[in-house]
C-alpha cells in the first residue's frame, strides 16, 4: 500500500512539473508579446549567441574532423544535436521569462496559509506585474488550480497573508483557466482629505463621481444604477457624499429636489436658490404627487414614441426630458412612524406608496432616489423601496447599521471609527469622498454635461 501511494505520489509531481513547465512556456509567450515586451532583449541576445554557436560549431569538434570524414552520417546528427541543443536553450529561456521572481516563495506561503486544493497542491502563480494604468497597483496570475472562484473570495484572508498584500478584486480569465488578482501594497494608503475640482466632472452621461479609490476615481452611472442608498453615523460625512452627487446632478443638468427635515441646515443659501427643498410632510406629499404624476406623463409619451427610456426618447423626439433626482438626507425622519396618530400614519404611507413607485419604475424614465440614513433601523424602508436600490454606500457605522446598508458588517470593519468622508460599496470597494465649497462650485459656471 506504501508503495502505491509513494507512486501516485511521484506520477501527481511529475504531472505538476509538466503542466508547470507547459504554463510557464505559454505565459512566457504571452509575456514577450503583451506584458514586458522589452524581455525581448534576451530572446535577441540569445539569437545572436545560438547563432554564433551555429556558425562556429566546427570549434566544437573536438579532433572529430576525421571521424566526420569517414563517416559523414556523424556529421549530420552532429549538426541536428547542436540545432537541438539551441531549440532547447530557447524553450527553457521562454519558460524563465514566464517564471515570476519568488514565484516558489509565493507559493509555500500559500501552502503555509492552507490555500490548496483538494490534492493539497497550492496555485501556480503565473505571473506578477504592475497594473498599467496604476503603478500602485500589482497584478498576480494564477493557475485556476481547479478551485472555484467564489473559494479564492471566501479565502483572501489566506491568500493576502501569503502575498502581504491587501486584495481589491478577484476574477477569472476569459477562457476561465486562470485566476486574477489586483492588489495593492498595505503601504498605500488613501489621504484624509480630497478637494473637489471642477474638471473632475464627468463626460459620462449621467455619470456621477463618489471619491477616489486605491484603483483610481470611482463612479456610478444613474443611467444604469438609478437609485442610491447611503449611510453612516453621526459625523461620517454621509451629508457631503449627498451634496457631491447632487451637486454633480444639477450641473449635468437634472432637476433636483430635496427632502430635509433637520431644519435645512446642511444646506446653505445657494442650494436653495438652484433646487427646491421641502421641510414638512404635507409639502413633501405633494412634491412626491407630481413627480409620481410626471413619472407617468413619461411613461405614456415613451409608449406612444415606442422607446424604452429616457435617453432614447430624448434622442428620437429631439426633447430634452431631464433627469429628475429625489433626494432625502434622513430617510428615518421621513418614513418612522413610531407614536403617531393614524392620520400621520396615513400620510407617512402615502409618500413611501410614492416612493416604491419612482424606486421601481424610475430608471426607465429618468427619475432617481438618492436616500441617506444613519438611524439603524431595518423596518424603515420597505422591501420594495430597498430591494430596487443596487447601489449603496456605508462610512463609519456600528454593526447593526452596516448589515442594513450593505448587508455586511464590513462598514464596521473596514471604516476607522475617527474616519471622516470615508465609504465602502456593498461592492466592498473602500473610497474617501471629495470635500467642495458650496459658493465656488456653483458660481464656477460650469455648463450642464449629458442629460
Amino acid at each position: 500500500m506504501n508503495n502505491i501511494n509513494q507512486n501516485d505520489k511521484a506520477r501527481r509531481e511529475r504531472n505538476r512539473l509538466r503542466k508547470a513547465a507547459y504554463l510557464h512556456f505559454i505565459t512566457g509567450i504571452r509575456q514577450l508579446i503583451t506584458i514586458h515586451k522589452w524581455k525581448n532583449v534576451f530572446v535577441a541576445a540569445y539569437m545572436l549567441v545560438a547563432s554564433c554557436a551555429w556558425v562556429y560549431r566546427g570549434k566544437l569538434l573536438f579532433g572529430l574532423d576525421s571521424a566526420f570524414s569517414l563517416f559523414p552520417v556523424l556529421k549530420i546528427a552532429f549538426d541536428w544535436l547542436v540545432v537541438l541543443l539551441l531549440l532547447l536553450g530557447l524553450l527553457c529561456l521562454i519558460s524563465v521569462i514566464g517564471t515570476p521572481l519568488k514565484a516558489k516563495l509565493y507559493q509555500d506561503r500559500l501552502i503555509s496559509s492552507g490555500f490548496t486544493n483538494h490534492s493539497h497542491e497550492p496555485p501556480l502563480l503565473l505571473a506578477k506585474y504592475k497594473h498599467p494604468k496604476n503603478p500602485k497597483l500589482t497584478i498576480w496570475e494564477f493557475d485556476e488550480n481547479e478551485t472555484s472562484l467564489s473559494t479564492w473570495e471566501n479565502k483572501k484572508d489566506n491568500i493576502k497573508g501569503a502575498l502581504i498584500d491587501t486584495i481589491l478584486h478577484v476574477k477569472q480569465s476569459r477562457n476561465g483557466r486562470r485566476v486574477i488578482l489586483t492588489t495593492v501594497s498595505p503601504r498605500s494608503m488613501l489621504p484624509p482629505i480630497l478637494r473637489w475640482q471642477d474638471n473632475y466632472l464627468s463626460k459620462e452621461s449621467f455619470e456621477l463621481i463618489l471619491g477616489e479609490s486605491l484603483i483610481g476615481r470611482e463612479t456610478v452611472n444613474l443611467a444604469k444604477i438609478p437609485h442610491i442608498l447611503l449611510g453612516g453615523s453621526s459625523g461620517s460625512g454621509k451629508s457631503l457624499l449627498l451634496k457631491l452627487l447632487l451637486m454633480q446632478a444639477m450641473k449635468k443638468g437634472a432637476e433636483v429636489y430635496i427632502a430635509d427635515f433637520k431644519g435645512g441646515v446642511d444646506f446653505s443659501r445657494v442650494w436653495h436658490q438652484k433646487c427646491r427643498i421641502c421641510f414638512d410632510e404635507n409639502d413633501l406629499l405633494d412634491l412626491l404627487t407630481s413627480l409620481t404624476n410626471e413619472l407617468q406623463r413619461r411613461k405614456a409619451a415613451l409608449r406612444e414614441e415606442e422607446c424604452v427610456n429616457n435617453d432614447e426618447y430624448n434622442a428620437a423626439t429631439y426633447s430634452h426630458l431631464k433627469r429628475i433626482i429625489f433626494a432625502c438626507d434622513e430617510i428615518a425622519e421621513i418614513l418612522d412612524k413610531t407614536g403617531f396618530s393614524k392620520e400621520r400614519k396615513e400620510l407617512i404611507s402615502q409618500i413611501e406608496s410614492h416612493l416604491s413607485v419612482i424606486a421601481r419604475q424610475g430608471r426607465a424614465f429618468g427619475m432617481h432616489l438618492i436616500i441617506a440614513t444613519q438611524r439603524p433601523s431595518a423596518d424603515i424602508l420597505s422591501g420594495q423601496i430597498r430591494s430596487n436600490i443596487d447601489c449603496r454606500i456605508c462610512g463609519r457605522a456600528d454593526n447593526i447599521l452596516s448589515q442594513i446598508i450593505l448587508d455586511s458588517t464590513e462598514a464596521a470593519e473596514q471604516i476607522p471609527k475617527d474616519a471622516q468622508g470615508r465609504f465602502i460599496t456593498n461592492t466592498g470597494l473602500i473610497f474617501q469622498s471629495y470635500l467642495f465649497d458650496d459658493n465656488e462650485v456653483f458660481s464656477s459656471g460650469s455648463r450642464a454635461i449629458g442629460g
